[in-house]
């Protein structure tokens, strides 16, 4: 699910950007010759660019004159942004807001078919009545096929909402939720409030309509019952627990016609006859079919429902024999009722169960987290039974899988490309030491906002490591035309104070493409980090590493790159050879 979301972005991006590369090698020169003519303003007589230039130099002198108070500042810094990493959530992908809503309460087994209309109707009025609910339409039971397997305890309601602009102010789905919930309390209901669209997915992928789940896998349906209900028991416990309701598995009502084959033989009756006449008073008989235009409506036949809606009614049907004798049903059969699964459902060959948990208020990592540790204390499970999380967590751990993974394997294409560049693996040290300091605005910044990690923010991640190592390229090639220039100039015998002269002269002619890079990258996120609409609440996780690793990576490089860059050089100096041994 992760890759379809994601991989239009990838794609996107990518192919932006080798687009951008081959243009900037050859369309670019031809329209600059064009276009940039006359009188250019240089660079060192722009007042924008002479106004950074000069604050930065003076920064940056003062660091270089004291550079291991530099770097232990740094790593002070480093250090303490990691503080807020504990106390940031998981979750697979942020909420979206779709604009509607859907309610899916869950009733117990054994409700009839009157009482889930009744109940599907007292919900609909019941939340008619909140101003911001534009039409709600219910589903319950089930379509005549086999794609569609919600039974009668599983309501189906369509919210629609109207515009935000016609809302009371100051409320927010999270707060419609709210009242909602608190609206449309009935007994015997477990309440559930999810987005449309993202909860039919889930359940075409796990089978879970809740932010959580747990399916209980055993033999024996009693048992597996009974963990759930204890399940039920205990995550009412955890904080953040909206609602949670265990299927029972084994709490189904049947009308079992058992048939006496000795009595159904003495009037001339098989098996067969017998089942007929049953299917047809009860379920109905398609006797013909009606056409109206072009449309074709099968008539099907049955007994009133007064003959056939109790057990002692059906026990009357009147059966025909061979021989012209009129008997009742209960003359070769027994009519009773006994207790059985309402469904059964099964994974890897296994009988299930399953417990769904709506939570609020706490991200779906730390909520499991928290429930895996109570329910490993308080529930028992006996041998062969088992316990598996489904529902967003299943994918949250998939993701984390795969990005336990990708992320390395980003770095390590990252520092093959430096290498295969700079030809030293102390400069390439240098530029993956900024990552770190990259990541301290990133953190900070998501810890601020209330974001979670999630597949949103790694991708982010991902791409503020590329932008981070882009910015110290750019720096690090500067200082390093700034020193070979200095060896041609000191005939290979620089001095201490040349040196810093050089990396102060190196660094103060970047400052401007580091700016300009930095701010057209924080410049064009800002409008979606502000945004609002279906969708910006991924996006939003996207841009926030982004917009806080740029601010961070940019104070903390142009300061720490260079001094590192100079405790490098002086190290060489110190070894009596201004050119330092390769790698």
């Amino acid at each position: 699910q992760e890759g379809r979301m994601f991989a239009p972005l990838a794609f996107t991006k990518t192919y932006a950007m080798a687009a951008s590369a081959a243009l900037a090698i050859t369309l670019v020169p031809v329209l600059m010759g064009y276009f940039i003519r006359g009188k250019v303003l240089a660079e060192d007589r722009n007042p924008v660019n002479r106004f950074l230039t000069a604050g930065y130099l003076c920064v940056l002198q003062l660091a270089l004159r004291y550079p291991a108070r530099t770097l232990l500042l740094a790593l002070l810094v480093t250090v303490v942004g990691f503080w807020p990493l504990g106390r940031i959530g998981s979750e697979f992908i942020p909420e979206l807001d779709e604009g509607d809503l859907m309610y899916m309460p869950t009733t117990y087994p054994g409700l009839s078919i009157g009482k889930a209309r009744e109940l599907l109707q007292q919900t609909d009025r019941l939340i008619t009545t909140v101003p911001e609910v534009k039409s709600v339409f219910g589903k319950v039971g089930r379509a005549e096929t086999a794609t569609d397997p919600a039974p009668l305890t599983m309501i189906e309601t369509f919210v629609q909402l109207h515009p935000r602009e016609q809302w009371r102010a100051g409320m927010t789905t999270a707060k419609l939720k709210q009242e909602l919930d608190g609206l449309v309390k009935l007994p015997g209901v477990t309440n559930a409030w999810v987005m449309p669209i993202k909860t039919r997915i889930d359940m075409l992928a796990t089978g879970i309509k809740t932010p959580v789940g747990i399916k209980v896998a055993g033999p024996d349906l009693q048992e597996i019952e009974r963990i759930g209900k204890r399940l039920e028991q205990v995550l009412r416990e955890v904080t953040g627990t909206a609602s949670v309701y265990s299927e029972r598995v084994a709490g189904g009502r049947y009308i079992k016609v058992d048939i006496e084959r000795a009595r159904a033989a003495r009037y001339g009756l098989n098996v067969a006859d017998i089942q007929q006449v049953v299917a047809t008073a009860v379920g109905g008989m398609n006797v013909t079919q009606t056409i109206e235009g072009q449309e074709r409506y099968p008539v099907n036949l049955r007994y009133p429902q007064e003959y056939r809606d109790s057990p002692e009614q059906l026990a009357l049907l009147p059966i025909v024999t061979p021989g012209g004798q009129h008997i009742a049903l209960a003359d070769v059969a027994r009519v009773t009722v006994e207790d059985g699964p309402p469904a059964i459902k099964s994974e890897n060959a296994r009988l299930n169960g399953w417990t769904l948990v709506d939570i609020e208020g706490v991200d779906v990592g730390s909520y499991v987290s928290a429930a895996q540790t109570l329910v490993a204390d308080r529930v028992e499970l006996p041998p062969g039974y088992s316990l598996t999380w489904s529902g967003q967590y299943e994918y949250m751990l998939r993701a984390k899988e795969k990005l336990s993974y990708v992320l390395p394997l980003t770095l390590g294409i990252i520092v093959v490309l430096l290498y295969l560049n700079f030809r030293s693996v102390a400069e390439v040290a240098i530029i993956l030491g900024t990552l770190p300091l990259a990541m301290v605005g990133s953190v900070w910044l998501m810890y601020l906002l209330g974001f979670n990690y999630s597949v949103a923010v790694g991708v982010g991640f991902i791409a503020l490591a590329g932008v981070a190592v882009e910015i110290g390229v750019i720096m690090l090639v500067y200082l390093d035309q700034a020193w070979h220039r200095l060896l041609e100039e000191t005939a290979g015998r620089p001095t201490t104070a040349q040196l810093n002269a050089a990396v102060l002269s190196g660094a103060g002619r970047r400052i401007r493409p580091v700016m300009m890079t930095s701010a057209t990258i924080i410049l064009g996120l800002l409008p979606i980090m502000f945004g609002s609409g279906t969708g910006t609440e991924v996006m939003q996780r996207i841009a926030a590493p982004l917009v806080g690793g740029m601010a961070s990576a940019v104070l903390l490089t142009l300061l720490v790159l260079p001094t590192v860059y100079l405790l490098w050089r002086r190290w060489g100096l110190r070894q009596g050879s201004g050119e330092l041994p390769r790698g």
